[in-house]
């Protein structure tokens, strides 16, 4: 193969983007050969913009047997994010899914489970790992320079959304149309980048979620939540919709000092001796350990969707390693399910989380929904 033949399912604003730069052969390797879309409005679109060579379908099944694609680039409404890509690996195909991987774990699990019996490439778009911050982040931590986690804090509250914006679809923060709010639809990045920086998912959660408190909608704009972990580490995320201007700080603290990452620089207070040691043989009354301030260089560019649909392409052409294997998009949902499901029963929540349970409430607010599944899918997909 010296070519992957991809094609898109899905053309709203995330399939458009995509379809932009592979129809420019600006992934090398890479060629779009199809698009499966229902709206007419789209198609017509598709057809004015992305040239001959692309073959439009409205309907999944001809898509998926129409020989013309090797892998697909799923970029359809959350809910219908596991079953497309099921049958994508089904039919024989590479899978390339956009966050979140879906809106339950239930339902992401099988879909893991149907990616390793096809032994095709999966990977899911997690562009923030190409973030040069955030990869020098995890080689911070993974080489020991922090020393052991003892604290992670996440205050990303720059995800200012208006009115407006939620009443520009009917279905937009509804449980049936999208299963959730600011977890499930902006955060799903972060939560992802929380546990692969530090290569740690938390034990257990306490979190309280409020549902419709800055805006009128049903699921949750406002969410703080604490978590423990195993060598007994404690973390906290709070997020929110609602408040300008936001903050974006992720600050992890070490037996070796503190590192923060905002306003795009990475700042590390090193400690010279670790706080450990310190402690164990200071012999003063109010001396703390001896700090640097080191400003880190951060070198490299984000590559983004390109790139991280680039390294799909160079995994299937050559055997490249993923940047974002398609089954660790279950663990950031993971965190998201467990911090919904402790406030659904205002308890601890252990993880890996009861998914009958999550599932059980989640039903029960999707029964109850202003919005039905079927204003924010790809039923015409008979997805």
């Amino acid at each position: 193969m010296e070519k992957v033949r991809i094609g898109i399912v899905g053309l709203g604003n995330m399939g458009t983007g995509h379809a932009k730069y592979l129809v420019k052969n600006e992934v090398k390797g890479g060629v779009l050969t199809a698009i499966c879309e229902p709206r007419a409005d789209r198609l017509e679109w598709a057809k004015e913009n992305l040239g001959e060579g692309v073959k439009l379908f409205d309907n999944l099944d001809d898509f998926l047997a129409s020989g013309l694609i090797d892998g697909v680039l799923i970029a359809t409404p959350h809910y219908d994010h596991p079953e497309t890509a099921v049958r994508a690996f089904q039919a024989g195909l590479h899978v390339i899914c956009e966050k979140p991987a879906g809106v339950y774990t239930k339902q992401v699990r099988q879909m893991n489970e149907a990616a390793e019996a096809s032994g095709k490439v999966f990977s899911m778009m997690y562009n923030q790992r190409t973030n040069p911050l955030y990869k020098k982040l995890k080689d911070l931590v993974s080489s020991g320079e922090l020393g052991e986690i003892r604290r992670t804090n996440w205050i990303i509250t720059n995800w200012y959304r208006s009115q407006s914006y939620y009443d520009s679809g009917g279905w937009r923060a509804t449980w049936a149309g999208e299963g959730g709010g600011v977890l499930i639809n902006q955060d799903p990045h972060q939560l992802d980048l929380w546990q692969w920086t530090i290569d740690m998912m938390p034990k257990r959660v306490r979190a309280f979620c409020y549902f419709g408190k800055h805006r009128n909608i049903e699921v949750e704009d406002d969410v703080t939540a604490f978590v423990e972990y195993e060598n007994g580490a404690t973390g906290l995320f709070v997020t929110t919709t609602g408040e300008a201007p936001g903050t974006n700080r992720f600050e992890l603290s070490g037996d070796r000092g503190k590192i923060v990452v905002e306003d795009g620089k990475l700042t590390f207070w090193r400690l010279r001796v670790s706080e450990r040691e310190f402690n164990e043989t200071y012999k003063g009354g109010f001396g703390q350990p001896e700090c640097w301030k080191c400003e880190i260089p951060v070198e490299g560019t984000e590559t983004g969707h390109m790139g991280i649909t680039q390294n799909f392409v160079d995994a299937i052409l050559h055997g490249t390693p993923l940047i974002a294997p398609g089954a660790e998009g279950i663990k950031g949902l993971m965190i998201s399910n467990a911090i919904m499901l402790s406030t659904f029963t205002d308890n601890w929540v252990d993880l890996p989380i009861d998914e009958d349970l999550f599932e059980q409430h989640l039903q029960e607010k999707i029964k109850n929904s202003k919005s039905s599944k079927e204003a924010g899918s790809f039923k015409t997909l008979d997805v």
